[in-house]
């Protein structure tokens, strides 16, 4: 699996319904716990707020990378992208 920065800059939504739920509250979560963790707030400030503004966008700059999307895969359960690699 080879990691594509050209591809990672290109914005097209990638994450799924599902997903972005997830990273929404996961991220709000982590927002809300860095208020109270001394010592590790910045770090725990700083995965919140990659994961609210992934899940808000739908669109994962690594996800871009790795070729991966999870858009309308919520039957099948697949991950991967079926596109070839050239």
């Amino acid at each position: 699996m080879n990691f594509d920065f050209k591809r990672m800059l290109k914005f097209e939504h990638n994450v799924g319904e599902k997903e972005k739920k997830y990273r929404l509250y996961a991220g709000s979560a982590l927002l809300v716990i860095s208020l109270f963790v001394p010592g590790g707030e910045v770090l725990l400030l700083l995965v919140g707020l990659v994961l609210v503004a992934t899940g808000y966008s739908g669109w994962c700059p690594v996800y871009s990378g790795l070729n991966k999307n999870t858009c309308g895969t919520a039957e099948s359960g697949s991950t991967e992208n079926d596109s070839t690699e050239s």
